[in-house]
Parts: C-alpha cells; structure tokens; sequence
C-alpha cells in the first residue's frame, strides 16, 4: 500500500513522501490563489474552489481566507457557506450535507496523531472521516474533531470543541460539547432566544 492509500483508508501513514507533499503543494498553490484575489473576482474564486474540492454543490460561498491539506477528501452539497478563517484538515474524507453553515474560525480536523512521543516523533499520523449532516450551523471558533459525525439540523454553538457524535435535531454546546437541548417547532417562531420571527 502506499502512503495515500493507507491514509485514505484510515490507516496509520507517513506524510511526507513525494506523493503526498506533492498533493498538499497543488493544495496550496490553489489556496494561495483562491485567498489573495479580490473579492471583485468572484467567479475565478469559484473556480478554483471547484478544482480544489472533491465535489462541491450549487450554491455556495466560502469566504477567504480559507486553508485545507488536500481538498480532494472534501465533500459538499448545495449552499454551503464557509466564513471566515476557516481549517479543514482533510486527510480523511470530510463528507458536508446540503444547506450547512459554518461561523467565523471553524475547524474541522480528520487528522490526528499517536499519543506516545516516540510514534509521532517518527511521524506517523492517521485521519478518521467527519460527516457534518444538512442543515447544520456550526457557531465561530468550533473545532470538530477526528471521526466525529454532526446529524442533521443540529446547532453547534459557538466555541465549541467536538469530540464526539451529536444526533439529529439538537443544540449542542461547550468543551467538551454535549447536548443541550432538542430543537422543537416552538423554535420555528423565534429567531433569537424569545423575539419572535415577523416573517409577513
């Protein structure tokens, strides 16, 4: 197996062989561009977004700057927003639903690395998919951590450092962040805590 094969299929990996330092170059290089164009020129932003992730849907808008390892192992469906600053760390596939917010400062990291000092002085490192579900917001300065999955619907809040799952259709907040709450269809008429949502 070789170093990308090993990486991709969650296994540990050494980085930094020509294959794999090669690719983060090509990641790079795009993401250099991608953040030092004006924000005038946005269909030639588009475009290098669409080579440098693996899918991405209609619809979306991710705002420089912007950083990721590869891109290829990113995934994402239709209308997605990126805010600012924000770090994917995709050595391991980063699946991202339809209709997914992500706050200022969010980062998503699949990559990890051994506990003991003698394996990750060696630099052996691995990566575990995240799966972010549609309709997620992810709240500013949120890290998600490896092989972590986030149901659909769900809110992270703010500042928040997830280390495990979070189902389907709740709040979830804190480090480490836990359930908060279910979202009900009480919360369909507010749009913060108790202001009511005028939609007519």
């Amino acid at each position: 197996m070789t170093e990308k094969e090993k990486m991709i299929a969650g296994k540990a990996y050494l980085a930094y062989g020509e294959e794999l330092t090669n690719e983060r170059m090509r990641a790079k290089e795009l993401v250099y561009r991608f953040n030092s164009l004006p924000p005038t020129q946005q269909e030639e932003k588009n475009s290098i977004l669409l080579r440098l992730f693996g899918k991405l849907g209609e619809g979306f808008w991710i705002e420089a700057p912007f950083r990721c390892d590869y891109g290829y192992n990113i995934q994402a469906g239709k209308n997605l927003y990126i805010n600012y600053n924000c770090v994917i760390l995709d050595c391991s596939p980063v699946t991202i639903g339809d209709n997914v917010m992500f706050g200022p400062n969010v980062s998503l990291f699949a990559a990890g690395h051994p506990i003991h000092p003698q394996p990750r002085t060696a630099g052996w490192e691995y990566g575990r998919p995240i799966t972010i579900g549609s309709r997620v917001w992810i709240g500013g300065n949120t890290v998600v951590n490896p092989g972590v999955t986030i149901g659909e619907n769900s809110v992270i809040g703010a500042g928040s450092v997830v280390t495990k799952d979070i189902p389907a259709n709740v709040i979830a907040v804190g480090n480490p962040c836990r359930v908060l709450r279910p979202i009900t269809e009480e919360d369909k008429q507010y749009y913060y805590k108790k202001l009511l949502l005028e939609t007519e």
